[in-house]
């Protein structure tokens, strides 16, 4: 132990390396003092301002253990806080010149600005809030020292109901300039808000999902809100549309605003349309022109899809031009022509958001299996009725081929009115149940007409003009009988019963004339057979006289 070189004894944040056994413990005081520069001077700086470092880590440390706050905790958080702790170095530094620390240690200084700060008592309640050890230390970061602006600002936020999970969230996406911001600036952005539709209960999820909101100016905001409600948004419709979709009002700038807007023009719809297509499906502003609308255009028009198709695909089902190109689902493998999947998908443009093998084949399947659909006709039935691929095979699909099988109709014989009317699976079997009854019981009509029955109401047509047929004696097919305007059925009844006045006035006059032509034939042959009766007599009467002038011609000859 006594070859060992005693060891210099040093202050914490000393500048001096611990010499060798072969070196003396004297510093090289004469290099800092006689203007010499050179390499070993910034590093011995930079030495010494990373052992003070070091030693303010330590003390943060002691200050999160008497915190209460574990090893594992303390040491993760203050990972995190490397401009808090070269903060607290600097102040603590610069404590030196005032009386009552002129003649205290560094670690003194230290952990009176620690003390001062309240920073481990504001991690506590920033942890008790459900802020994450990373979210806390870029908070504290973005303070640059003026803590209590973090306190105020989080308060400010749990009053339009920011939960406790989102807060650190909104305030780093915020931007860096938020916690210098005043409340009432804040108060006037969510006030313009409140008074153009968005609820206070739902500026907490607006915030959470845009917090850039908060990082834009009161004239800022009301350039945007007056952007929407330019084009005919009411207050209602703006204000469930940034409910639904904040960014669409505060994360992307007013210029991509308006080529989205200008290109949503293209396709011939006006500012009011381009309003109400927003306020529905509000996530189009979410999506690029170059990376997501274009490609899709162009596929649509591949596929024969005329700007009126997608216009009307547009309006229907504005979700179809937020879908990925890459992952569109073509139903080419069911026997459908290319130039009918076009057709299709402005008959049903859902149909471009369904999965393949969790949607429409298992439809497919259903129908070929269960349906009596063959396989030639599989693709007639869904280039027909498209929206049987969004049916629901267990409440929808099964429920009705189980009735119908009920009714006594062939499973081939079903498939072949499917193939023929789609849509029958469509129907609902509690509508259709007493329809069923009304046509075979009262109207003792055929099944196969069911095909076309079921689409009309039973009490609004189907029943009033069955009675008016039967009163006026008349019978329509049931495509003559439904599928027509009143005046026209009107008509077609007024039309029918002239016919039959006329058909039967005309036998009227034929069985008259046929039964006068029988009369006067009858009168006739009386005439003759009595005009044969009256010759007879007369000739028997003229033979009879003859014979008796004859013996009377005899007697008196006799006499003679």
């Amino acid at each position: 132990m006594s070859l060992v070189t005693k060891r210099t004894p040093q202050f914490p944040g000393s500048i001096y390396i611990q010499p060798s056994q072969s070196e003396t413990s004297k510093p090289p005081l004469a290099k800092l003092f006689n203007g010499e520069s050179d390499e070993d001077d910034d590093e011995m700086i930079m030495r010494a301002l990373e052992i003070r470092r070091n030693v303010t880590v330590e003390i943060f440390k002691e200050a999160m253990r008497k915190g209460k706050f574990g090893i594992t905790y303390s040491n993760n958080l203050v990972s995190r806080l490397p401009d808090f702790i070269d903060y607290v170095m600097i102040e603590a530094a610069s404590m030196k010149q005032l009386p009552e620390f002129s003649h205290s240690t560094f670690n003194t200084r230290a952990k009176a600005v620690i003390h001062d700060s309240n920073v481990v008592p504001l991690i506590r309640w920033l942890k008790h809030n459900s802020l994450s050890y990373p979210r806390i230390g870029k908070l504290i970061c973005m303070s640059m020292g003026n803590l209590e602006t973090i306190r105020g600002l989080v308060e400010w936020l749990k009053t339009i109901h920011v939960r406790g999970e989102f807060l650190g969230f909104v305030i780093m996406k915020a931007g860096g300039d938020i916690l210098e911001r005043s409340i009432e600036e804040l108060d006037d952005i969510v006030r313009y808000l409140e008074n153009n539709g968005v609820r206070r209960d739902w500026m907490g999820n607006v915030m959470s999902r845009c917090p850039q909101l908060l990082s834009y100016s009161i004239e800022e905001v009301k350039t945007r809100v007056g952007f929407y409600l330019d084009m005919g948004m009411n207050e209602k419709d703006f204000g469930t549309m940034v409910f639904d979709y904040p960014k669409a009002l505060g994360y992307f700038t007013l210029e991509e605003m308006n080529e989205k807007v200008s290109y949503l023009k293209e396709f011939g719809l006006n500012n009011e349309d381009v309003g109400r297509l927003l306020a529905f499906k509000p996530q189009l502003m979410g999506c690029s022109i170059e990376e997501r609308w274009k490609p899709f255009v162009k596929y649509l028009y591949y596929l024969g899809v005329c700007r009126e198709g997608m216009r009307r695909m547009l309006i229907i089902k504005p979700m179809v031009f937020c879908v990925d190109l890459e992952k569109t689902i073509v139903p080419k493998d069911i026997g459908i022509r290319d130039d009918a999947i076009g057709n299709m998908l402005v008959k049903f443009p859902p149909l471009l958001t369904y999965s393949l093998y969790k949607k429409i084949r298992p439809v497919v399947i259903f129908l070929m299996t269960k349906a009596g659909v063959s396989r030639k006709d599989i693709a007639k039935v869904i280039a027909l009725g498209p929206e049987l691929l969004g049916c629901s095979i267990v409440h929808k699909l099964e429920v009705n081929v189980k009735y119908f099988l009920s009714l006594g109709i062939p499973l081939q014989i079903l498939g072949e009115m499917i193939a023929d009317f789609p849509m029958l699976l469509r129907y609902n079997i509690d509508v259709l149940r007493p329809k069923y009854r009304y046509l075979r019981r009262t109207m003792v009509r055929p099944l196969k007409d069911l095909i076309e029955f079921p689409s009309y109401s039973l009490d609004d047509r189907i029943i009033p003009r069955h009675k008016a047929l039967v009163e006026n004696r008349v019978n329509f097919k049931l495509r003559y009988m439904l599928a027509i305007s009143d005046e026209e059925f009107a008509r077609r009844v007024e039309a029918a019963v002239e016919r039959r006045s006329r058909f039967e006035s005309g036998l009227m006059s034929s069985t008259l004339s046929d039964s006068q032509t029988t009369n006067d034939s009858l009168e006739n042959r009386t005439l003759v057979d009595f005009c044969g009766r009256e010759v007879a007599f007369s000739e028997c009467q003229t033979s009879e006289n003859q014979v008796s002038s004859k013996n009377e011609d005899a007697l008196s000859f006799s006499s003679e």
